[in-house]
C-alpha cells in the first residue's frame, strides 16, 4: 500500500501487522479485528483503512513518512542532491510561505528561479529527519529574520511545497 497525503497535510501510512505467536492464541478465537485508526472524531473506521495509521505534522515518524511519500511520487528520481542556490531559494520560499497570511504556496513556488533545485533542497532536508528539519528552520530564521519555526510547521510547509511542485 502506498502512503496517501491528505489535503490537510496528514499522511495515511501502512502499519505492519504485529507478530503473533501460536501460543498467544490459546482459545482459538479470532482476535485479529482491527481497531479504528486515529482517535476521537478523526478516527477512521478499521473497515475503511485496515492496517493503516494517520500521521499529522509533528507526530513521530511524520518526517520520514513524508520523505517516503515524496519518493513514491517519482520512484525513478535520482538521489537527492542539494545545491547552495537551491537551498537559498528553499529557505526564502519556506520563509515566504510561513509569513504569508494565507499560506500562498502556489504564487511563492511560481516566483522561484529554479523550482527543481529548491525542491531537491527541501527533499534533502526531509531525508535528514527531524534534526535536519530543526536545523533548516534555524537557518531560515537566521537568513530571513525572525524566530525558527517549530519543526512540524516547517515539515508541513515542505510537504505542501513538494506537493505543489509535483
Amino acid at each position: 500500500m502506498d502512503i496517501v497525503r491528505n489535503e490537510d497535510g496528514s499522511l495515511v501510512v501502512p502499519v505492519r501487522e504485529p507478530r503473533r505467536h501460536d501460543e498467544d492464541d490459546t482459545d482459538g478465537s479470532d482476535t485479529s479485528a482491527a481497531a479504528p485508526v486515529g482517535e476521537g472524531e478523526d478516527a477512521v473506521p478499521a473497515e475503511v483503512a485496515p492496517n493503516t495509521r494517520v500521521l499529522r505534522p509533528g507526530e513521530g515518524g511524520y518526517d520520514e513518512a513524508l520523505a517516503e511519500w515524496d519518493l513514491q511520487q517519482n520512484p525513478d528520481r535520482e538521489p537527492v542532491l542539494s545545491t547552495a542556490t537551491g537551498r537559498e531559494e528553499a529557505m526564502s520560499l519556506v520563509h515566504t510561505v510561513a509569513t504569508s497570511p494565507d499560506d500562498a504556496i502556489a504564487p511563492a513556488v511560481a516566483a522561484l528561479d529554479d523550482p527543481e533545485a529548491a525542491g531537491e533542497a527541501l527533499r534533502h532536508v526531509l531525508v535528514g529527519g527531524v534534526h535536519s528539519v530543526e536545523d533548516f528552520s534555524a537557518e531560515v530564521a537566521e537568513a530571513e529574520g525572525g524566530d525558527p519555526l517549530p519543526a512540524h510547521k516547517t515539515t508541513k510547509i515542505i510537504g505542501e511545497v513538494l506537493n505543489e511542485l509535483d
